[in-house]
């Protein structure tokens, strides 16, 4: 099985390889937030050891941005039950710190000399699997399991909305973000916490009086109107045509063909949550949602890799297989208990997810001739091991000014190293 054969073949060609060492990053934004936030994120990176590695920066902000994440589904799986209070503190602290972290591993590449491709993939991977886990924590900080239709689309809505960001990235080259986008997404969500931890979940289905209408609905419309905000200006660099040859892809295929890996994420996810006789969605919403945003993360990645190599992207995937057994097992009348089946497509995917991004990782590292968590340390300040120099020489990251006038190496707010 391919799956499980990772160790023994090769994820990446010859010619991915060199495309990716060929790499230029560029990168777009006219965020409100990040320019304020600029003085808070110099003055942490300088107080960062400088042989702490970047990547290393970054995965410890999304394990702490999970695991506080967790403890509030422990507490709350369907989004009903109110949460502790002191979850929802929890949680906006683990963000507060994911955000910060994702947002100087960069500079501290910078500052190390040891900027490299890997550094760009690996933020946009640990960001497709925060996604997920922000907009769940999001979601039952609000209370939305009352309304479950609402909770899956708040959800999709936000892991969505991050595919497509890159699809644009993926037929313009070029990464963009307006005004309002990821750290103002994130520091709203953060706000939310906090309205929770101070006033209790139970604020957000609070009456304001006028007919039903609950508190919740603020955050919700809001979503829905960035979204499509977004969503306008993405599909308006797609009709505009990409920057390969006759309009299409930097890979040269279709601009659309990236639709079809998120059309068989979403739909599926779509039918088989209503169609479900056992109300799989409503009854066990957190697993549902994790269990499809880590297939979604395992395509979102894919998709960064077909950019950052110019690839073409490969449509089906064995993440795939745990949906495909749960749409099939609908179609035979449920011959096996459905949550048995959701949480084998968690623990599938989550796996398929890990094994995947280690393996493109590893075969990386083993090109650049770089490692993933540890870089060459010279407390002195003498010159960079030579295979640093030579990764930092092979990307022109240092070439891209970012909005802020300085080398760009990671995404808006945190610029890929």
């Amino acid at each position: 099985m391919p799956l499980l054969a990772y160790k023994e073949s090769h994820i990446l060609s010859a010619q991915q390889l060199r495309k990716l060492s060929e790499h230029k990053y560029s990168c777009f934004s006219a965020s409100l937030l990040d320019p304020l936030l600029q003085p808070w994120w110099n003055w942490l990176v300088s107080q960062t050891p400088l042989w702490l590695a970047p990547n290393l920066i970054t995965i410890v902000g999304l394990i702490l941005n999970i695991v506080t994440t967790l403890i509030l589904i422990c507490y709350s799986p369907n989004g009903v039950e109110a949460p502790p209070r002191w979850t929802c503190a929890l949680c906006a602290l683990g963000l507060f710190v994911y955000q910060s972290l994702d947002s100087i591993d960069g500079k501290q590449a910078r500052r190390t000399n040891t900027s490299s491709p890997l550094g760009e993939l690996f933020d946009h991977g640990c960001d497709s699997i925060s996604t997920v886990f922000v907009a769940l924590s999001a979601c039952i900080s609000c209370q939305l399991g009352h309304y479950p239709n609402w909770l899956f689309f708040q959800c999709f809505c936000a892991i969505a909305l991050f595919y497509c960001a890159h699809w644009q990235t993926y037929v313009s080259g070029t990464m963009r973000f307006g005004r309002i986008d990821v750290t103002e997404a994130q520091f709203s969500i953060i706000a939310i916490h906090l309205v929770s931890a101070v006033l209790g979940p139970e604020f957000w289905l609070t009456k304001i009086g006028i007919g039903d209408i609950q508190l919740w609905y603020g955050p919700a419309i809001t979503t829905i109107v960035c979204g499509l905000l977004s969503l306008t200006y993405v599909f308006s660099v797609i009709k505009a045509g990409g920057v390969g040859k006759n309009g299409s892809t930097v890979a040269g295929t279709s601009v659309l063909s990236p639709s079809i890996p998120l059309t068989l994420v979403v739909l599926p996810a779509l039918i088989i949550a209503q169609k479900s006789p056992e109300n799989l969605f409503t009854e066990h919403a957190s697993v549902y949602i994790m269990a499809f945003g880590m297939v979604a993360a395992k395509i979102t990645n894919k998709l960064v890799i077909a950019h950052m190599t110019k690839a073409e992207m490969e449509y089906l995937d064995w993440s795939l297989l745990g949906p495909a057994l749960l749409f099939l097992n609908q179609y035979f009348n449920c011959i096996v208990p459905e949550i048995w089946l959701l949480w084998f497509t968690l623990i599938w995917g989550t796996q398929d997810l890990l094994r995947y991004c280690s393996q493109v990782c590893l075969e990386i590292c083993q090109h650049l001739r770089i490692n993933l968590f540890r870089i060459p340390y010279n407390p002195k300040g003498g010159a960079p091991h030579p295979a640093t120099a030579s990764v930092s020489s092979q990307s022109s990251f240092g070439s891209s000014v970012d909005k802020n006038g300085g080398t760009s190496h990671r995404k808006s707010k945190s610029k890929p190293h």
